[in-house]
Formats: C-alpha cells, structure tokens, sequence
C-alpha cells in the first residue's frame, strides 16, 4: 500500500473558541477524516515540550508560542496540548492509541542536532542524566560534554542589546559556532555534541528515541540529520530496529548527493526529496523551468525512487495557494499528480493543503510570509472551518475549500487503492511525443500494475491542451500490457487528465 503522511500541528486543531488546539480535539470524527482521504500515517507535529515565552526567557523564544524545534525536555510533552496539564503524558497516550485504533501510524518528530537554551530535562526518568548536567563547562569541546561552550564568554544574542539574558559561558548555537549569534542564526537553540564515534551523548539520544517507541510512537522524521554525524544514525537506527523492527526513520535532508548514503549505508527508511522533485515541481508551476526537469528527477534517483518522501508542502515551505508559490491551491494540481502518481514513493500532505490554505496571516513573529507559523499562537481560518464542518458546527468550509479539498481526496484515494498507483511500473512518454507536444509544460507518463494501465498529463500550461498521446510498443513490452499505439485526451489548463486505458 502506498503510504501517505498527514502532518499536522495539535495546536492549529479545534474551534476558535480556543487559544490552541489539545490532544482529545484529535478525536475520533477527526482521525476518520485523515483516514478518510486515504492517509495511512499521522505526523504529529510539536508534541515534545518546547520553550514558549510564558514558561522561558522570551529573549530565547521565537514569537510567544516559540518552535517546535527548541526543546526543553525530551521526555516531557507540551503541557499547553493537555486538557489537564498534570495528565499531558496519558492524554498523549491515549491520542496514540486513538490513531491506532483508526489503522494509523503515528510519526514524531526527532530533533538530534539542538534543544532549547533554556533545556532543563526535568522529567528525565530515574536514573537518566539531563543533557548537559555534567558537563564541563571549563572546556569549549570534550568528548564527555553534551554541548559546546566558550570558556570566560558571555552569550550576546541579536535580540537583546541591553544584555539582560545572562549565559555564561556561552554554548554554540544549533547552526553557528559562535558566542554571538546572528538575528537570522538558530540563537534560541544550543547546538550538541556527538563526535564521529560512541560517546554518552549517543547514549542519550538513543535512550530518547528509546523511550518514545515504547510509547507507541511507528516512526520519527528526523530534523536536519546533515548536521549529526552519519555514524551516529546508522547505529542508533541499526540499534533501535532491533527490538522494534517496525519502526520507520524519515530523515530531512537538501544534499541529493548524499542521498545513496543515507539510505543504503546510513539506513534510513524515507528522505525527504527536497533538493530533487519538489524544486522542480515549484519551478515548473511558476513558469521557471520546464517539465522536462521531471524526467532528469526520476532518472537520477533510479532504484531510490521508493525511498523518497515527496511532498508539495510542509511546515518549512510556502503553501501551494500563497502569494509566494502558485497564488491559487487549484494551480497545484499538476504537480500534485505528478508527485502523489509518479512512482511508488509515499507522499506527505500538509494539514491545510488539501483545502488550499494560504497561509497567507500576518502573525506577530512570522509576518506575511506564505507559511503557516510554528512561532505564533494562531488559528488557521481553513482548518477552524474545517473542524466546524466536522463537528457540526457553524462556519464550515468554504464552496472553494470543498472544491479542492474533492479534488484531493479523489486522486489520493486513487494513489492508495488502485494497485497501478501502489506499487506498478511508470513509464515517461515524453521522449517519444511529437513536434507537437509541449516538453516544457506538459508531463506524460503510464502506470500499471499488469492489469490496469492509466495515462495520466499533467497540464503546467494556462490553456487547455488536445494531444495525442504517442505510446510506443516498449511500452507495452516494459509494462507487461497490450496498450494501444496513441490516445486522445484533453487536459484543462493547469490540471491533469487520468485516464484508464
């Protein structure tokens, strides 16, 4: 089956009426929604407690609710995501087991390279060392330490001229070596200490991830795993498969040279494709590049291709409908073909995107910026609407919403039901089209199980194209079908045509 992320932030869910969202708004109308649109894995986003301007310095929190990404104890959950704070770990748990009740996975985030300046580790379980505890603070690098320090310097951040957050010493910043951070570096966060060989710290990380498998957590999206060392991830995964064989590891990656080495001798399960399809698509949407790109996509991964995460959107990129990308959710659709139906790859879809969220607000730390802030406290007008029409509640989602959102769940219910779209061959018909044919906004190709054939065209154009599509006999011989030698089709400006042959 192929598989399909939903990500999703808890603290965006439920109804207005709240400052955010909690763990039992996922409920179970909630969870029979993503599982409705053929979803097979939940990402839940920013579920390991965080530094948040009430609880921390706001001179090291990013925006009042501060980041996902700067944590403050790995072995605690965010206290505001819990109906009764003291209960946070058992409502998480129960949130777990709802998702599994649903035929769900659930993927956490695993954050390896930083944690929060303000990291204390309070909830570390009996026995259990918080980062940092003992370290020796007399020495800016020791294979010993969990972090890095400047001895006898004091930490200058770019957000606090007068100088009223004292640390001393400094430590490194999560990407900057440096006891004077820059306003554009990651100064909230303090970077740590792995070395290319077995040290405690590895010891920790593997404990963490330890711990939140025995909870029942199926994977974890590993954040920006360039900057830990290969070494580390490939005895850490190596160990914790070993006694939970069915845990998966999705790692965020950009260096596409480097993919072959996170996958056959790091052992990642996924990769985020980043660098590869995902460039292209936006680049061809926008009119910067041609279709043509797809296919030296497909043809440089190869065998890869079912490694690869692919994805339109998520928490770092701008949303598909923004100013900034394609102004408009419906302009998305051809790449959506092309990255849901190309291959075998499992896809990622992004909580909003499927009713063309544009992400669009003018929130106090983010701004305009055609993201949907992880700094803010914030409702999401598309997914407030959304949990109305699901509950019953006035205010539901838009005709346009309801629009795309039919859309969506037609194409990713067809990616996860139909046996072509699973796990059958593709084959690019672009060589083999006539003069005719726009390589630079049309995208053609077969998939097929041995069965069932679909031709599906993706239309980057702004006008309706009538082709007809040329399929050579090796076709026919690569896909195990009899298939005919052309076909008609019309594709509607900016969309696809998916067709049963």
């Amino acid at each position: 089956m192929k598989e399909i992320i939903y990500q999703i932030l808890p603290r965006y869910w439920g109804s207005e009426d709240h400052r955010n969202g909690k763990f039992s708004d996922i409920d179970a109308k909630t969870l029979g929604y993503i599982k409705g649109l053929g979803v097979t894995s939940v990402w839940y986003t920013g579920i390991i407690r965080h530094a948040t301007s009430s609880t921390e310095d706001p001179h090291i929190v990013k925006g009042d609710a501060g980041s996902p990404y700067a944590i403050t104890d790995y072995y605690d959950v965010n206290p505001y995501l819990a109906d009764n704070s003291d209960n946070r770990l058992k409502e998480f748990i129960d949130l777990v087991n709802r998702t599994h009740s649903e035929g769900l996975k659930v993927i956490i985030d695993f954050v390896p390279n930083h944690v929060s300046r303000a990291y204390n580790g309070a909830c570390s379980p009996k026995g259990i060392e918080p980062l940092g505890k003992s370290d020796d603070t007399s020495k800016h690098w020791s294979p010993d330490n969990d972090f890095f320090y400047y001895p006898n310097e004091r930490l200058s951040l770019p957000n606090d001229p007068e100088g009223e957050y004292m640390e001393f010493p400094a430590k490194a910043s999560g990407n900057n070596f440096s006891p004077s951070p820059d306003i554009n570096d990651w100064y909230e966060t303090i970077r740590l200490n792995y070395c290319d060989f077995h040290t405690r710290t590895w010891d920790k990380m593997y404990g963490i991830v330890r711990y939140w498998a025995s909870l029942g957590a199926d994977g974890f999206r590993c954040d920006m795993v360039e900057m830990v060392p290969p070494q580390f991830f490939r005895w850490l995964i190596r160990r914790i498969k070993e006694e939970f064989p069915g845990i998966s590891f999705i790692a965020e990656v950009y260096q596409a040279d480097r993919y072959r080495e996170y996958i056959d001798e790091v052992g990642f399960d996924l990769l985020y494709d980043k660098s590869g399809l995902y460039d292209t698509l936006r680049a061809v949407t926008q009119g910067n590049a041609t279709a043509e790109g797809i296919t030296r996509c497909w043809q440089f991964l190869g065998n890869l291709q079912p490694h690869m995460l692919n994805f339109l959107e998520n928490h770092d990129e701008q949303r598909i409908a923004s100013d900034f990308f394609a102004c408009s959710a419906a302009k998305g659709l051809p790449a959506l073909a092309v990255s849901l139906l190309l291959n075998e790859a499992p896809f990622m879809l992004y909580a909003g995107q499927e009713l063309g969220e544009r992400g669009m607000d003018n929130e106090p730390f983010s701004g305009i910026n055609g993201r949907t802030t992880i700094f803010d406290w914030w409702r999401v007008g598309s997914l407030s609407r959304l949990w109305n029409t699901l509950h019953d509640a006035p205010g539901g989602l838009s005709s346009e919403e309801e629009s795309i959102l039919s859309r969506y769940r037609e194409i990713l219910q067809s990616a996860v039901s139909v046996q072509a779209f699973c796990c059958g061959k593709t084959y690019d018909l672009c060589y083999c089209q006539s003069p005719s044919f726009d390589r630079s906004r049309l995208f053609a190709w077969l998939r097929s199980d041995g069965k069932k054939t679909f031709l599906i065209v993706s239309n980057f154009s702004d006008r309706e194209v009538i082709a007809e599509i040329l399929i050579p006999k090796d076709a026919s011989s690569y896909l195990g079908a009899s298939l005919p030698s052309s076909i008609s089709v019309s594709v509607p400006p900016e969309d696809y045509t998916l067709i049963q042959i």
